[in-house]
């Protein structure tokens, strides 16, 4: 049993806030900071791309909400493989995670830099990527409450934005821009689209709506968790589902011949032809605080994993399982992160992203697997109404199957760079477990009490 002076985390966020910090990992922005490499990685049919990417998460955010009810402990995927399948596979999981979440920091910086050396190019980009990671870090080294108060802020202005966005493409539509009419199934089909081209698309969008894994990472700091978690999870996708799709909706039908220059900016040039200069300088303000959203939810989600693993000893322990004596607060792991965001630096991001694509998809698939495993295991009188079924085996085989097929239209370069990378997690896992002769180190552990 674990001792009574084991790192602990400190139980204190509420619904919203969770679901202000899933959604500023999120980021609703994110749909314009990534618009130029959605574009190309969808063909140009965005709207398809994200339905399909929408039906995807639903189902796998399902998942998410039985294993967030059953085993409310932080760590997410990683947690869920190792209590429902086995923690070497749990390690596995883990680890390949780790590659969606050290990358979401590097994304946050890449995209930072990307805007802000626009707007001023005299500066250089490692001086505003350095600005953004040392900010980052003492936002997060000061606690959770300070994360989810930056965000909670910031997300609201997001959304506001996006909503008046969709507001200027609809009257635009009303006075005769592009198509003319709010109602055309145009935007869903085009006699050019097939169902591979929708799925490679939906493989690269799904990208903006990978929050709700980090909202589980935040399970011992939230109140209520088991009945919390899984409510905020359908809240966010809800809310980012529906303003994506609608503004790839709207977007087609006023500008379906719409091209840019630059992949990186397109969304600047984008906002120049809808509303001009005056929009296009909300939009920068707006995205910048996105960005810095979103990289503070990425810091406290990847070194909140970066804890639950070294509490259970699969990491040097005294490393990454060290809390911050008065603000509980793993601060090891916020530096560690903080040095890898310079990544940003060298790496662009279309190759980040499909990075993060990997880490997250790979995972989801064995969130899925894990509550099939569960229900075989568990499988009693009881649990054999067709609601359960429902929940616990019809809707995961469906999200496993969605995810396999997702990582299936992954850029092959990707893959193998994931592939390369869980290579050397089983290499660590077979020196740690002495080619599985002896257990993984393991602590047995209990939710924190609600």
């Amino acid at each position: 049993m674990a001792s009574t002076n084991e790192p602990g985390l400190k139980r204190t966020l509420t619904l919203w806030q969770v679901v202000f910090l899933g959604m500023a990992w999120n980021t609703p922005m994110i749909y314009f900071s990534v618009y130029g490499v959605a574009v190309e990685g969808s063909s140009g049919y965005l709207t398809p791309a994200y339905t399909l990417a929408v039906l995807a998460v639903l189902l796998t955010g399902a998942s998410y909400a039985v294993m967030a009810k059953k085993i409310p402990i932080s760590g997410s995927a990683y947690t869920f493989a190792k209590k429902a399948i086995h923690p070497n596979v749990g390690f596995l999981v883990g680890w390949v995670l780790l590659l969606n979440y050290l990358f979401a920091p590097i994304i946050a910086a890449i995209t930072f830099g990307i805007f802000l050396g626009a707007q001023f190019p005299a500066v250089p980009t490692i001086a505003w990527v350095a600005l953004l990671v040392g900010a980052l870090a003492f936002i997060a080294i000061m606690g959770i409450r300070s994360s989810a108060n930056v965000s909670r802020v910031i997300v609201l202005s997001q959304l506001v934005f996006l909503v008046a966005f969709i507001g200027i493409l609809i009257v635009q539509l009303t006075q005769g821009t592009g198509s003319g009419t709010l109602l055309s199934a145009a935007p869903f089909l085009s006699p050019e689209l097939t169902i591979p081209m929708a799925v490679a698309g939906a493989s690269v969008v799904v990208f903006s709506f990978l929050g709700f894994d980090t909202m589980t990472t935040l399970s011992e700091e939230t109140i209520d968790s088991k009945r919390t978690i899984p409510r905020a999870i359908f809240i966010m996708i809800g809310i980012v589902g529906t303003t994506h799709v609608g503004i790839s909706y709207f977007g087609h039908l006023a500008y379906p011949a719409f091209t840019f220059a630059n992949p990186d900016s397109a969304a600047m040039e984008l906002m120049m032809v809808v509303g001009g200069s005056a929009l296009s300088a909300v939009f920068i303000t707006v995205l910048i605080a996105a960005i810095f959203a979103q990289g503070l939810a990425s810091v406290t989600a990847a070194s909140r994993l970066l804890f639950v693993m070294g509490r259970d000893e699969i990491l040097p322990k005294q490393i990454f399982a060290k809390l911050h004596p008065k603000r509980k607060t793993p601060v090891n792991n916020i530096l560690i992160i903080s040095v890898l965001s310079f990544g940003a630096l060298f790496i662009p991001l279309d190759t980040a992203m499909l990075f993060v694509n990997f880490g997250a998809l790979t995972t989801f698939l064995f969130v899925n697997i894990s509550v099939i495993n569960l229900y075989l295991k568990e499988k009693t009188s009881y649990n054999n109404s067709f609601k359960y079924q429902l929940a616990n085996l019809y809707v995961p085989l469906g999200g496993a199957a969605f995810m396999l097929l997702l990582i299936m239209m992954i850029e092959p370069s990707a893959v193998l760079v994931g592939l390369i990378w869980t290579a050397v997690g089983v290499g660590y896992l077979l020196y740690m477990t002495n080619v599985f002769s002896k257990p993984l180190p393991q602590i047995s552990r209990k939710a924190q009490p609600e």
